[in-house]
């Protein structure tokens, strides 16, 4: 075991991963869209603009233009392959939480929603308990989600 890992933050990793989740799941489902995008970006010839104002004529154009679409196309085959490796790390400690557990996180931690912003009280009233329960509820299920992202502290 490195060392490393006593030092890591394993709390904040975890909410990170949790912020994450969302943003990795567009990934997968529209990388095949900007993918066929960018193939089509890469083709065709470019029709010429008439605004009275001289142009320098690039004879590789069309070559600047398919080596852009290329960088493109992996740069997004990329970040679709790290998706892919965050799902495979992340979902399976993420279906092994209770429903409730889930519930929790996604109300406190959703990208939509801004830390403290009244979440508790969600929290609280969906569960019938104290806000203050509702906090101790949501340190619990970050606890277990931390434990099954990266073992036991």
């Amino acid at each position: 075991m490195s060392i490393i890992w006593k030092y890591l933050d394993k709390r904040s990793a975890a909410v990170d991963a949790l912020k994450d989740y969302r943003n990795m799941k567009f990934i997968i489902e529209h990388t095949d869209d900007e993918i066929k995008a960018a193939y089509e970006k890469m083709g065709g010839i470019s029709s010429p603009q008439s605004d009275g104002m001289p142009h320098a004529h690039n004879p590789h154009a069309a070559e600047d233009r398919m080596i852009k679409g290329i960088e493109e196309i992996d740069i997004l085959r990329e970040r679709y392959r790290q998706a892919v490796e965050y799902m495979a790390w992340f979902l399976p400690a993420w279906e092994e939480l209770s429903e409730d557990d889930r519930y929790v996180l996604d109300a406190f931690y959703n990208e939509d929603n801004e830390y403290g912003s009244g979440m508790a009280d969600d929290v609280a009233d969906y569960f019938g308990i104290e806000r203050a329960s509702a906090y101790r509820r949501k340190n619990r299920a970050l606890a277990k989600l931390t434990t099954l992202l990266f073992g036991k502290p």
